[in-house]
């Protein structure tokens, strides 16, 4: 089967682009209007729910990026893993069960739908629609050039498409996605979900297992390697230092529930009472599937400095080189065929709730009531966000050379400063206000989008990520106490004291 490994991953891959197309075109057949493309009728289980949550939070911001981290900065990306598991449990504790119960008592089918009613403001709907179509854009780009960067490292192996590009490669997936994703809907996403979610589980373990025998001393020696060559690169701080792990730590952390395309996955449950089920699943699946990050990233680093193999032209070719030069190819392809459906479901959701913020939620801010035919536009608009994003992607990637890891981060960093205050706080405490809601927002886009665009290194290594959190978390606070709050619906009201 070596002789023909390249041929066996291409298969496996080839395989599941095929389950695409057929789950799409299955899901199109349940898909008759917009609460089922935007949020699956609200009528999924546990295990659907648990599997879509942990995946959409890895993907290919956690299969490619995440090694590739590692790789070029250390110790410093554990930290945006380990604390995402504390995240999970705050982000259930203080939204699942309330933005569950608003979807269902108001019919809502998007988080600034939530949003809107919570606060009784079509201008918090408006910047919270925006914000999920700036971030989006971040996000997706990730998606779309994680899969570029995997297809291009499986097809160059091959004599046929030895010379393939980038571009190529992103034109082919997004091709696939688009199909995909105009014709399932999240339906699509979250079924596809169920597979992912158990390749990637098995194949954080297996990856782990592989990469302790690619040193007779397993990772211990692997690490040993890169403390010798590099003492802080292993260390808990990591190459990025302190202040840049600090700042993950309270982005991921408290991030979490500020991620629209997780928190609107908690209002497609059947019951509310699968959360107690849907929590602890997810987390499980997260750490399995976390393994993978952690230890290909230490391998080839280590592999690197011993001269095992030549350096990576890139870090984000961590994941794929492990895998050719490392697996089998049968566990190779399974590995590969994964990855591609993580970055498949997770660019759905975020396609998902790109357009039902275009769509849906800035003509409801504007106009006061949906546009007709929102299935169909909401279709038509999917195709145009995939094409933007992708253009996105490969300006990203070749005029900057932004890591995918740090592109998903920037984006990660964009809901978590814009919205947790407005929607994790907000849910819980009856004094947010309207002006809170706005400072909070406006004040974590300029700060970020203004941070990465305009390139200002900030003092100490602060990232943008972790100023824009703490600024935006301190105005809602603030202009929160000293104005009024609006006067809840007597529904919304009864939800609040729940």
């Amino acid at each position: 089967m070596e002789a023909y490994r390249q041929e066996t991953i291409l298969a496996a891959v080839a395989l599941y682009m095929l389950f695409c197309v057929a789950t799409g075109i299955w899901a199109m057949r349940r898909t008759s209007n917009s609460s089922d493309f935007f949020i699956a009728g609200r009528g999924l289980g546990p295990i659907v729910v648990s599997l879509a949550l942990f995946s959409s939070t890895l993907s290919g911001f956690g299969f490619v990026g995440g090694p590739g981290l590692v790789y070029s900065i250390g110790g410093s990306s554990f930290w945006m893993i380990t604390i995402s598991t504390a995240g999970y449990a705050l982000g259930f504790f203080m939204v699942a069960k309330r933005i569950r119960m608003i979807a269902g008592v108001r019919n809502c089918i998007s988080l600034p739908d939530i949003v809107a009613v919570r606060y009784g403001s079509d201008i918090v709907r408006m910047l919270v629609a925006i914000t999920i179509v700036l971030g989006v854009m971040g996000y997706l780009a990730t998606q779309i050039l994680a899969m570029a960067v995997v297809m291009q490292a499986i097809l160059s192996g091959t004599t046929m498409f030895a010379n393939i590009g980038l571009v190529a490669c992103v034109a082919i997936s997004s091709a696939v996605l688009i199909f995909y994703c105009v014709t399932g809907g999240i339906i699509a996403s979250v079924y596809t979900d169920v597979v992912q979610g158990g390749i990637m589980m098995a194949a954080g373990i297996l990856i782990l297992l592989t990469a302790m025998s690619v040193f007779d001393g397993g990772m211990t020696e692997a690490t040993s390697v890169i403390l010798r060559d590099d003492s802080e690169a292993i260390m808990p701080w990591g190459s990025a230092g302190i202040m840049a792990s600090l700042g993950w730590f309270f982005v991921f952390g408290l991030g979490v529930a500020g991620q629209p395309h997780l928190v609107t996955k908690m209002m497609m449950n059947r019951k509310i009472s699968d959360n107690r089920h849907i929590f602890p699943m997810s987390v499980l699946g997260y750490v399995l599937a976390a393994l993978l990050w952690v230890s290909i990233g230490v391998i080839m680093r280590a592999t690197v400095i011993e001269g095992i193999i030549p350096p990576l032209t890139a870090p984000d070719d961590a994941a794929s080189v492990f895998l050719s030069l490392f697996t089998s190819p049968l566990l190779a392809g399974v590995v590969f065929a994964g990855l591609f459906a993580a970055i498949m479901s997770t660019s759905d959701a975020f396609l998902n709730i790109g357009t039902a913020a275009i769509i849906h939620d800035i003509p409801k801010a504007i106009r006061g009531k949906a546009i007709a035919a929102e299935l169909l536009w909401a279709r038509i608009v999917t195709v145009l966000l995939a094409v933007v994003a992708a253009l996105f992607a490969l300006y990203s990637y070749y005029a900057d050379a932004t890591l995918v890891a740090l592109l998903g981060a920037f984006g990660w960093a964009t809901f978590a400063a814009s919205l947790f205050p407005v929607v994790a706080l907000g849910l819980n405490w009856k004094g947010a206000t309207v002006p809170g809601a706005v400072a909070a927002i406006v004040s974590a886009l300029l700060i970020n989008f203004g941070v990465q665009l305009t390139g200002i290194a900030l003092p100490y290594g602060i990232s943008g990520g972790l100023l824009s959190f703490v600024v935006s978390l301190v105005l809602f606070l603030g202009v929160s106490s000293i104005t009024s709050p609006p006067k809840l619906d007597h529904d919304i009201q009864r939800v609040m004291d729940i």
